[in-house]
């Protein structure tokens, strides 16, 4: 069915919308300072990188972790080195309770959720839920999942049908949470590749990882901090709903 041009028109109204008032000088952009930054599954890995690039950013950085208590440590050294706030909190992501309380803890201890990073796959739902209830609130926020390129294929030479089928459902998650919250909230996603962590490609394949990453490794998880330093920042005000691959070229065979 066309429109008419009085139709046009009236889908129009409100458009265009204004120009976020961010810094045009591209460090600044980058810069953190004064925004608070929850990272769940902090403590070691690619989360325990995510959370050193937010605070070596100027960010304050709530803590998520469940068992590994290294955590406390590691939020109380990043604290002094870069006079920043931090809280590390035990969080067991795959109960609505405790992510909710959590959540409730965090916005109470710092006054505000700037960003979320979601790295645990069993809480990426309650997360998202509970935390976009304090973005609605707020009137912003910005959400980061962290998904898998065996979101987009099936990886060989290990079957695992259902870890590849839970990536792709948390990417497409995010797409859809960054349609729903356009009005007060930004959401992207993260696709790594292997990395070397406890993740990473396990001794049975870690040959075939080697051979088809363009590369010819696995990552440093330095190398991806500045992807999420970049999309938790104001330099990527632009972005939302985006899927970003970070595998060394291992999807293009």
């Amino acid at each position: 069915m066309s429109m008419s041009s009085q139709d046009c028109d009236q889908v129009r109204e409100g458009f265009p919308r204004p120009f976020p008032n961010t810094p045009t000088n591209v460090f600044e952009q980058f810069s953190l300072k004064g925004k608070v930054v929850v990272v769940n599954g902090a403590a070691d890995g690619i989360g325990l990188a995510v959370a050193e690039a937010m605070a070596e950013a100027g960010a304050h950085v709530a803590f998520w972790y469940n068992s590994n208590d290294a955590a406390i440590t590691k939020a109380q050294e990043l604290a002094t080195s870069h006079s920043i706030k931090t809280q590390a909190y035990k969080v067991d992501v795959s109960n609505a309770d405790s992510v909710q309380k959590n959540i409730t803890q965090v916005v109470k201890d710092f006054g505000k959720i700037d960003v979320f990073v979601a790295n645990a796959v069993d809480g990426i739902v309650y997360c998202s839920k509970f935390v976009g209830e304090v973005f609605k609130r707020q009137g912003f926020g910005n959400l980061i999942l962290t998904s898998s390129m065996s979101a987009k294929i099936v990886n060989v030479p290990v079957d695992q049908p259902v870890y590849n089928a839970t990536k792709a459902f948390v990417t497409h998650f995010g797409k859809s949470l960054a349609r729903e919250w356009r009005e007060f909230a930004r959401v992207n996603i993260v696709s790594p590749g292997f990395f070397d962590t406890k993740m990473g490609a396990s001794p049975g394949c870690i040959n075939e990882a080697y051979r088809m990453s363009s590369l010819g490794r696995q990552g440093h998880t330095k190398e991806i901090k500045g992807l999420y330093l970049y999309l938790a920042s104001d330099a990527s005000t632009y972005m939302t709903g985006s899927d970003v691959l970070i595998d060394g070229g291992y999807v293009l065979p």
